[in-house]
């Protein structure tokens, strides 16, 4: 088989991605760690995928607005508050959210307990902003709502100032 068929080949049936328990790339947030499941490097960047774990009391983003992506989340174990404009929803363990593009939203830890889900980015747009933040973080600057509104921008993101 030729080089130029091989690559062929392998394009037309791209290998299985395999994440274990212990692997992934990990981002720390402040009292959010998050483990990047999947960048969307394996999927044509069409999905991301990520497991965050929420302190007790972990305060969420300003509420903000994707203009291209959805974004969902299941909630594995514990109690999340998820803000939509200006309804609430308390999602317990066993529940999905899904935030289409241009809904306002933000989420929180409003509980004594460690909170833990799987955040899916369609598509994968999003993953990078994530390691944007963890890199102001690393190099010694607060993450102050303008770094965060900074790093949103360059994701098709938006604060809502407004809550519809």
């Amino acid at each position: 088989m030729t080089e130029e068929a091989k690559t062929n080949a392998s394009q037309a049936h791209p290998a299985v991605s395999v994440v274990g328990p212990g692997d992934g790339e990990t981002i720390v947030l402040g009292t959010t760690r998050m483990r990047v499941l999947e960048d969307g490097s394996h999927t044509g960047h069409r999905l991301a995928i990520a497991e965050s774990v929420l302190a007790p009391h972990t305060p969420g983003p300003p509420q903000h607005r994707h203009a291209q992506h959805d974004e969902g989340f299941y909630i594995l174990s514990g109690t999340v508050r998820f803000t939509a404009g200006d309804e609430e929803h308390d999602a317990a363990a066993g529940t999905l959210v899904m935030v289409p593009p241009g809904t306002p939203h933000t989420f929180a830890n409003l509980t004594d307990q460690p909170a833990v889900m799987l955040s899916t980015f369609t598509p994968d747009l999003y993953v990078q902003y994530f390691r944007d933040l963890q890199e102001v973080l690393a190099g010694g600057r607060p993450l102050t709502p303008q770094a965060n509104v900074d790093a949103m921008s360059r994701y098709a993101t938006e604060p809502a100032t407004d809550p519809a």
